[in-house]
């Protein structure tokens, strides 16, 4: 029989304590942003445009520290997750419940979309690793995250997804140093500059790196991380120090994808249309090791993935349903895994199921930074730990930039 998930809502026995590991929730979000839409756009970018758009990789990954600092802050001073703090904040029953329908809707099929391409991302990695075992590979795939999803222990998710990053880490770095990158030509790629036809690739690298559902994930995992706190200023210092190592090694990776890719095929006349084209098509040019590699790190960014994706899920629902009952906080997560896994299954092609996530994030990623921002502004909730001038000024650039990225996600998503 599955273990009980731990309803968000309620304080977590297994919840490691402040004097725990530096890492923390913020590595389930660097785990989350590393899957196989970040490999592939990275790989598209480098392949595409070489080094030029290293730039953009960097503005996205400041963003999302921006936001997912904010999303730390609300979780660890409020001691309610982000779901939980909006439906606080909607007195009026008409618009909490639209706001209630317009998340459960856009996190259902948002996270189910990006579930499906999670999985179908492990399953590429890892057919490229064992190309002749007839195994149903998307089966292994849930397999192995539906334990961890079960489990719901902080503790237990963290070491997984802290275990799944240095996995990434080795595979993708260690690519990148067999690939021989130029180094003059990679650190002149972080001078801004738009070449032609790389604007939805810009869009995609932000798009892939700030990820709605990250912010649901962070500021409920936050609330439990630091429950015990006797000092937010400590707590704080830690969630941030947490950001700052977990996510700036995703973006480390991230640059390294690129890095890779421009290093390898830019200007070359070789066809990459997905991450798995890159790691078969490195092996006559750089030898069978350096396609394992960059296989196995898109089989641990699919996997990673595709455990956050419905716990996220669960936050964010059954925050904005605080009574709900048992079996319900139960079924969230389980409900979008098995969706995300119909998905890989039903023989549609992962661009075509990412399809409609993009739909979902171009209407949820610019709402939720609204939000975000209006309730870090709230001084009844917050106190002196309400946003700065600093953060407001990082927040608006990041909400402009969400509002041009949905825009051009839905353009993208009905052309």
């Amino acid at each position: 029989m599955p273990q009980t998930i731990v309803n968000p809502n309620e304080p977590s026995h297994n919840t490691p304590s402040t004097k725990a590991s530096s890492l923390g929730p913020a590595t389930w979000v660097a785990a989350a942003f590393i899957g196989p839409g970040t490999v592939t756009a990275c790989t598209l970018a480098g392949a595409k445009f070489g080094f030029t758009l290293l730039w953009a990789l960097l503005f996205s990954v400041l963003a999302c520290m921006a936001l997912q600092e904010m999303a730390a802050r609300l979780g660890v001073v409020t001691k309610k997750g982000l779901s939980e703090n909006i439906a606080d904040q909607l007195k009026n029953p008409t618009a909490r419940y639209a706001a209630f329908a317009l998340i459960a809707l856009a996190i259902f099929i948002g996270n189910s979309a990006y579930e499906g391409g999670n999985i179908a991302g492990a399953v590429l990695g890892i057919s490229t690793l064992w190309p002749d075992l007839d195994i149903p590979w998307p089966m292994v795939i849930g397999a192995i995250a539906a334990p961890v999803i079960a489990l719901g222990q902080n503790k237990t998710i963290t070491y997984v997804m802290t275990a799944l990053v240095i996995l990434m880490s080795v595979a993708f770095v260690g690519t990148f140093v067999m690939v021989d990158v130029d180094m003059s030509a990679f650190f002149k790629g972080f001078e801004p500059s738009m070449p032609e036809g790389a604007l939805l690739t810009v869009v995609a690298l932000i798009g892939t790196t700030v990820v709605p559902y990250n912010l649901f994930l962070h500021a409920t995992a936050a609330k439990d991380q630091w429950k015990d706190s006797d000092s937010p200023e400590v707590a704080l210092s830690q969630a941030r120090k947490d950001i700052v190592i977990s996510i700036g090694v995703g973006g480390l990776i991230s640059m390294a994808i690129i890095g890779t890719a421009a290093a390898a095929f830019f200007q070359q006349q070789i066809q990459i249309q997905n991450a798995a084209d890159m790691a078969v098509q490195l092996t006559p040019l750089f030898g069978e090791q350096a396609k394992y590699l960059m296989a196995l790190g898109l089989f641990a960014a699919g996997v990673s993935s595709a455990i956050t994706a419905p716990l996220a899920a669960r936050y964010a629902i059954v925050g904005m349903w605080p009574n709900a009952p048992k079996m319900f906080c139960e079924s969230v997560a389980f409900v979008v895994l098995f969706s995300g896994l119909g998905l890989s299954l039903s023989g549609y092609k992962p661009i075509t199921i990412i399809w409609f996530a993009q739909i979902a994030n171009g209407i949820l990623l610019p709402l939720m930074a609204v939000f975000l921002l209006s309730l870090m502004n709230n001084s009844q909730i917050l106190g002196r730990f309400k946003n700065s001038h600093w953060h407001n000024a990082a927040g608006a650039v990041v909400v402009l930039v969400t509002l041009i990225l949905s825009t051009k996600s839905l353009m993208a998503a009905f052309s």
